[in-house]
């Protein structure tokens, strides 16, 4: 017996299996457990209770009275008890079965007496609605579950006890308030009593404090900045501790420290910035799963993104409280100080403006600094142009490029064309070399063409389709190495940022064409006008043509439209058949404007210009016109710098060398009639064949030793080897280069020129007379040891002597 119910008694679940299951999944099976056994408790009791009371009914001959009281609770639960004790086993089965088919009729025995109202009757909704509200069950409120934590159990006597904990909750900080406790200012009060403190220490002691606060500061920055470059993915936390010391509260420190906190985050940013973009996680990303390290690094760039957002924020609030003249927050930071904050912190947004394209916020900073490229402040205007020519030449892609230019079109438009030159200017560095002239896709990058199917099931065997198959895979990882797509997709926006720029000089040249505006237009239609569309070439040749006769434009100016119509005619604007006569009479009267003076520097445009026009152009241009042009040139190579007159020099040998037959010029021999008109501003009837180069033969006694090389080799006839022949390295020089490598900007020569020779002191004693008589009388007169004094007044009588005196 001992046996059995040993057997059949539970075991207590053992050590290991308590730690595998929650306390809570415990109680909720005894819980359910003890349910059970209740709900089947009741039912029998509630079936009992039935069979009984038809019994009764049954048995009693007299009816139940109309009213009835209530029992009281001890007494139901006595009759309860008296029921259940009752025994029905002494019935048979067929009469319980037919006494339960009668209880769950409505009769006369089961109905209830004390209402009056019929048996069968329907009941008003009213009285549904109320039955079936309090048929619910009723839900009492449910406190909120909380985490657990399961900690060791403790064994006693009775055995193992399961430990459990709260879990901790953490308040999280909202969002709203998450900046300002970054900035964490001190209230007003507590810097007003620091300052007071400050001021009344003498100036020694002032000094002393300072020095010893800003090197505490300095300290820190170095720490923290050290620990985030060390291990960045660890402590990206410590970037808001760095950020937060932007809003240093001392006043004896708080420009120099933020300033310092500035640059040192610019450093650190562009140090650890990865080389991609980063993008906001979807929803999808956020809620699956990832392992430890990518969790990780996705940590990692939020907080860096965020800081970097938070950080930009700060420069530009600095630079913008400095535009509208207000302090902001407490007065840690005077006003005065407010240009010199914001001066770092613009040179902070230009040196991220370059150093990272291609992180986020980029297209932010373009609109800060280009906006500050018109600033009246020299010295901010300069910085932030600087910075987008920077840009602008680093840029292979475009995109940086095609967004700079959109900010600058916006920004010109939107002053109505008043902005400085020097914005204009930046425009000339972009890199930008070729551009989709309305060809098809197909002729910019051919797409390989591979068999289709039908082809390939008709042409080829089973053996030959697979290695066709495995070859057109091939060739398809092959074009992706070639980047094909990449080259497309640079070839559109360099079209699409070519196309702004043209629509921002073409609006200024039609609205603005009094604006200062229209050099820097100019300048830039002469480097990009190869690529205009061929569409806009008679429309704006009318123009340029217009604006050189106007007479309203500088010498310079005029120079790069006469630039800008040749580069349109030649390149595809060599299928137009248009004489542009007009230009180069223009530029033969305009060569001799140049000076030594401050037009020295346009002989860089000049000579452009002739290369253009004459060695380009060679097969429409007459010897007539030729000879006029290197006549010109060699009398302009008297009256500039030696740097303007090696470049008109070896334009010279390039035009002997393009048109042979100029060599005439440098004989005495006239030839045809007529006389040389050099006042004449038409090449073509100046009559220039019957003159000669005499200038070479002044420019081989210059006093620059390139500028005689270059006289003496063209004296010679220009020859290509030779005694009178050049180096190789001068030889194939461009005029325009020469010109700038001997340019005379840092007012030095190159090479050095040598110097005066010095005169004697002292006349040659001896051979140096040629006179004979003369050198004896000169011995004899040395040799002489007594001097004769000179008496003047020996011829005067004494008469006369006194009428003078």
């Amino acid at each position: 017996m001992g046996a059995a119910t040993k057997k059949h008694k539970k075991k207590k679940p053992s050590f290991r299996k308590l730690l595998k299951t929650s306390n809570i999944k415990l109680d909720n099976k005894l819980k359910n457990r003890q349910f059970k056994q209740q709900s089947t408790a009741k039912k029998q009791r509630k079936e009992q209770r039935k069979l009984h009371q038809a019994l009764n009914d049954a048995s009693q001959p007299t009816p139940q009275p109309l009213e009835r009281y209530e029992k009281k609770p001890e007494e139901e639960d006595d009759e309860e008890e008296f029921l259940e004790s009752l025994p029905t086993d002494m019935m048979e089965e067929d009469d319980l079965e037919e006494i339960r088919a009668m209880a769950k009729k409505a009769s006369f025995l089961t109905r209830d007496l004390s209402s009056c109202a019929p048996a069968h009757t329907k009941k008003r909704k009213s009285d549904q609605m109320l039955e079936k509200y309090e048929k619910t069950p009723r839900k009492l409120k449910q406190e909120e579950e909380k985490e657990v934590i399961h900690l060791l159990p403790i064994k006693d006597k009775s055995g193992l006890i399961p430990r459990t904990m709260e879990k901790p909750v953490v308040q999280k900080v909202p969002e709203e308030d998450e900046q300002e406790e970054v900035y964490g200012l001190e209230s007003e009060q507590t810097i007003m009593e620091e300052s007071q403190s400050f001021l009344r220490l003498t100036s020694e002691e002032q000094l002393r404090l300072r020095s010893q606060k800003l090197m505490e500061r300095k300290l820190r920055i170095a720490n923290l900045g050290s620990a985030i470059l060390t291990d960045p993915d660890s402590n990206i936390k410590k970037l808001k501790e760095l950020r937060a010391m932007l809003m240093e509260t001392d006043p004896s420190v708080a420009v120099t420290v933020r300033k310092l906190v500035m640059v040192s985050l610019m450093e650190i940013f562009k140090d650890i910035v990865p080389s991609y973009r980063i993008r906001p996680l979807t929803e999808e990303e956020k809620a699956a799963k990832v392992k430890k390290d990518t969790q990780q690094l996705r940590e990692f760039e939020e907080g860096l993104v965020s800081q970097y957002k938070f950080y930009l924020e700060n420069l530009e609030q600095t630079v913008r409280d400095w535009k509208q003249k207000k302090m902001k927050g407490s007065q840690a930071v005077a006003l005065a100080s407010y240009k010199g904050l914001a001066e770092v912190a613009i040179k902070c947004l230009c040196e991220l403006l370059v150093a990272l394209p291609h992180f986020n916020f980029h297209n932010n900073i373009i609109v800060a600094v280009v906006a500050l490229m018109n600033d009246p402040v020299k010295k901010v205007s300069v910085m932030c142009c600087e910075a987008v020519s920077n840009l602008l030449k680093q840029d292979k892609l475009g995109q940086a490029s095609l967004a700079t230019v959109r900010v600058i079109s916006g920004m010109v438009k939107g002053r109505n064309y008043n902005v400085k030159p020097e914005v204009l200017n930046t425009l000339l560095f972009l890199r930008i070399k070729e551009v989709d002239v309305k060809k098809d896709t197909e002729d910019l990058a051919p797409k390989q063409k591979f068999m289709k199917f039908k082809e390939k099931k008709k042409n080829l065997s089973r053996m030959q389709r697979k290695w066709k198959k495995a070859e057109e895979k091939l060739q398809k990882e092959l074009l992706e190495t070639e980047a094909s797509e990449s080259k497309d997709k640079k070839l559109k926006l360099h079209t699409e940022t070519l196309n702004i720029v043209f629509l921002i000089y073409f609006r200024i040249l039609k609205k603005a064409q009094k604006s200062i505006l229209l050099p820097s237009v100019l300048e830039g239609l002469a480097k990009f006008a190869h690529l205009i569309n061929l569409e806009f070439f008679d429309d704006l040749l009318a123009v340029l043509h217009n604006l050189i006769m106007s007479g309203d434009l500088s010498h310079r100016e005029s120079l790069h439209c006469i630039l800008t119509a040749f580069h349109i005619l030649s390149g595809q604007g060599e299928v137009l058949k248009i004489d542009p006569l007009q230009f180069y009479n223009h530029l033969y009267k305009t060569l001799l404007t140049l000076h030594a003076g401050a037009s020295n520097e346009d002989t860089g445009i000049v000579l452009q210009c002739v290369d253009v026009m004459l060695s380009k152009r060679r097969k429409q241009v007459s010897l007539h016109r030729a000879l006029a042009f290197l006549k010109r040139l060699n009398t302009l190579a008297l009256h500039v710098m030696h740097d303007s007159c090696v470049g008109i020099l070896a334009t010279n040998r390039a035009l002997i060398h393009t048109f042979p037959k100029c060599d005439i010029m440098l004989d005495n021999d006239m030839q045809g009639s007529g006389v040389y008109l050099p006042e004449l501003d038409e090449p073509e009837y100046c009559n220039p064949q019957n003159t000669c180069v005499w200038e070479l033969h002044i420019l081989k006694r210059h006093y620059h030793p390139m500028v005689r090389k270059y006289a003496t080799h063209l004296v010679a006839g220009a020859p290509s080897e030779g005694a009178g022949a050049l180096s190789t390295d001068l030889s194939r020089s461009a005029p325009v280069q020469l010109f700038e490598d001997y340019n005379v900007k840092e007012m030095t020569f190159n090479p050095p020129v040598a110097g005066p020779p010095k005169k004697k002191e002292r006349f040659t004693i001896g051979e140096a007379f040629l006179d004979s008589d003369l050198k004896a009388q000169i011995n004899a007169a040395l040799q002489e040891d007594k001097r004769i004094p000179l008496d003047f007044a020996a011829h005067f009588s004494q008469k006369q002597l006194d009428l003078i005196l």
